[in-house]
């Protein structure tokens, strides 16, 4: 049996059929998906999760309409306004990974405020997935890797471990848990690297229906596999069915 999760990575999915099967626009999914980060941070926090990781803004996402991306970056500088207070109150350290340059300056402006204020938080990392994609990240990391051989570094010393620590990702612990909500089964480049060895849950609840009850049930479901990392497991240990791997929730 596994122990709670040190890290869990959640592909927010759903909003816009949310909204679709309310007959509201789509960015009222978007906000209807705000107030559930806000219960998932709070539950994450109040579980001791010690990090969690939000895919909140893919690389992909800058290729939806401009009103959609507008509305999408107006609602994450208006959560950094509105949470920072909040989020240093309960011990929480937001950081992010991601290509922060393509973000509008509002949004710069209130990440490094709200990196600021949060600096000294150590009841539970925070990271925003921001204008991020997996695939880029890794390119990321072999370039600063290759940069350091060309100014002399031994590249017979790059491992696993100075890979990671290269990647943007390196503050937080090992990726243990990806949920991903709305019955999609995929990663959509989401902490690629860090995924080899992460348990995957797939819920049929759409983001803005997501709440504490289903976190909970992500991490109990966590708790019951058994996690061998390639080695062999003794024969007495029980393996639970597929299924129960798959679907939490929905």
């Amino acid at each position: 049996m596994s122990a709670g999760p040190r890290h869990v990575g959640i592909i927010m999915d759903g909003n816009g059929r949310w909204a679709a099967r309310r007959g509201l626009p789509r960015v009222a999914g978007h906000r209807a998906g705000a107030e559930a980060v806000r219960r998932v941070v709070r539950a994450a926090r109040d579980l001791e999760i010690p990090a969690l990781t939000l895919y909140a803004f893919s690389e992909q996402n800058w290729g939806r309409p401009t009103e959609e991306v507008a509305n999408l970056m107006g609602l994450l500088a208006a959560f950094l306004r509105d949470e920072v207070e909040e989020l240093a109150a309960r011990g929480v350290r937001l950081v992010t990974v991601g290509d922060e340059a393509r973000l509008p300056d509002p949004v710069g402006t209130r990440l490094d405020e709200a990196r600021r204020r949060t600096a000294s938080g150590r009841d539970l990392l925070l990271c925003l997935a921001l204008s991020y994609g997996g695939r880029a990240a890794i390119v990321a990391a072999a370039r600063r890797l290759a940069r350091a051989a060309a100014s002399g570094a031994d590249p017979e010393a790059i491992d696993e471990a100075a890979f990671a620590s290269a990647l943007d990702s390196h503050l937080l612990p090992p990726l243990d848990l990806v949920v991903r909500t709305s019955g999609e089964q995929r990663l959509s480049n989401f902490l690629l690297w860090e995924a080899a060895y992460a348990e995957l849950c797939f819920t049929d609840v759409l983001w803005p229906d997501f709440g504490r009850v289903d976190l909970e049930a992500a991490v109990a479901a966590f708790a019951r596999r058994r996690r061998r990392f390639g080695l062999v497991e003794p024969e007495s240990a029980c393996v639970m069915p597929l299924g129960d791997f798959l679907r939490v929730g929905g």
